[in-house]
This record gives structure tokens, C-alpha cells and sequence, in this order.
């Protein structure tokens, strides 16, 4: 059953090595993540699955220590899914779980073994919702880190420039990942969210079907859009 979840955003400016001179941007970004990966310790789980949106190529399941890299982002880093096991792996993270592998790296998580799974952009919101049944039905204390961001247009600058539907579908994100609203996940647009290029859609229904009868609540941790994309920070618990 889930037991508990942190949700993240996913840019790779979150990496500072990455976001170079701009990295103090998202100091406090860092520090929420931090905490919503230390309620997920304290949960004291058996397995932590790591949901993260992906491009065709990165999507399904990842192993425990498959390798990603920010090299395509002009920074010679390598990260890795958790410890590895000593196997070989046939692809990649996509960059979202890249992040997560990252922000799990610098919070030292040793707390349980880690699975990934890469959900593509247009999944449906039942398959989303099916697939995170899956995942709370299996019988062991499972924690979810969900990787995934808000809306892309909130400013002119943003990189889906401004869209004045983007501030109103953010706040009904941030106030359901903040209070644990299952519902109004399952309830968000995929329509809406990919013309708004929210990338964490997805991600986030596939919590809502973990989530159905774990009896969560939730608390925000940061909320902001510096970019003009949203970030959102939350912990269940």
C-alpha cells in the first residue's frame, strides 16, 4: 500500500551544475525538495517507486541503478537511479528521473530499494490511474516520488509564452497536491494540461490511482513559477 509521496518538479536547472549562474534561483526549490524527501524516509517504506514523465524512448520501467546524464544539457554529469546493482542496462533515465536520481543522490537515500517508471505525455488519465492502482495494491509499504511540473505559460517569456488559462489551472494543481485531493487529480484535463505543457499530469494522476484508498494528507512546500513554468513542491504523508 502507499504509505507516502514527495512531489517534485523535474527541471534540469534544478541541478546547479546545469542552471550554472541562475542555480541560486532555485535554492529554495532544493530545500523543499529536500524535506518532502525526508518525509518520505521517515515513512520508513520497502520500496520507493520514482514517476516521472518521458519522451517515447524513456518511457515504462527503470531498474534500480540505470544510468542517466545531463550531457545533454552541456554539463559532463552522470547520475544514477539509486546504488547500482551491477547490471547492465540497455537505455537511459529520460531527464525527469535523471532529476530524481540526482535530488535522491544529495539527500543520501538508502531507505529502501528504488523502481522507475516513465509515463508518456499523452497516456490517458484511466491508464494513469490503472497504473497507480497497480503500484498501491502491491503489498508492501511502497513511497511514490513523483516527478513532474505545472503549467509552461505563465509569463511572456515562458516557453509556451503566456496563456491566461495557465495561473487558474496551476492554483487547482497546488491546491490539490496540497491537500491530498485525489479526486481533482483524476479530475485534471490532459487537453487542457498539454496545451498548457504541463508535463506533470500524468505523473500526478498515476499518484491519484495509488493514492484512492491510502487515506493521505498533504502539505505544500513551495509553490512558485520563476520561469514562468510551475513548480510545485508537496509531501504526503
Amino acid at each position: 500500500m502507499l504509505v507516502a509521496a514527495a512531489l517534485c518538479p523535474c527541471p534540469p536547472l534544478l541541478v546547479p551544475q546545469v542552471a550554472a549562474g541562475a542555480a541560486p534561483e532555485l535554492d529554495a526549490a532544493r530545500a523543499a525538495c529536500a524535506d518532502a524527501l525526508g518525509v518520505l524516509a521517515a515513512a520508513r517504506t520497502d520500496l520507493l517507486v520514482v514517476v516521472g514523465p518521458a519522451e517515447r524512448s524513456g518511457r515504462g520501467p527503470h531498474p534500480q541503478g540505470a544510468p542517466g546524464s545531463f550531457r545533454g544539457f552541456g554539463v559532463d554529469l552522470d547520475v544514477r537511479l539509486g546504488p547500482s546493482r551491477g547490471t547492465a542496462y540497455d537505455r537511459t533515465l529520460p531527464p525527469s528521473l535523471a532529476v530524481a536520481g540526482w535530488l535522491l543522490e544529495r539527500t543520501g537515500w538508502a531507505d529502501a530499494p528504488i523502481e522507475g517508471l516513465g509515463v508518456g505525455e499523452p497516456l490517458a488519465p484511466e491508464r494513469c490511474v490503472e497504473a497507480g492502482r497497480e503500484i498501491g495494491a502491491r503489498r508492501t509499504r511502497v513511497g511514490l516520488l513523483v516527478m513532474g511540473d505545472a503549467s509552461a505559460c505563465r509569463t511572456l517569456k515562458a516557453p509556451g509564452y503566456l496563456d491566461e488559462r495557465a495561473a487558474p489551472f496551476d492554483a487547482e494543481v497546488a491546491r490539490a497536491l496540497g491537500s491530498a485531493d485525489v479526486a481533482a487529480l483524476k479530475a485534471l484535463d490532459p487537453g487542457l494540461a498539454y496545451e498548457l505543457k504541463a508535463s506533470g499530469r500524468a505523473p500526478w494522476q498515476v499518484l491519484a490511482g495509488a493514492a484512492e484508498n491510502a487515506g493521505l494528507t498533504g502539505t505544500l512546500l513551495y509553490e512558485d513559477a520563476p520561469y514562468g513554468v510551475g513548480y510545485m513542491v508537496a509531501a504526503w504523508s
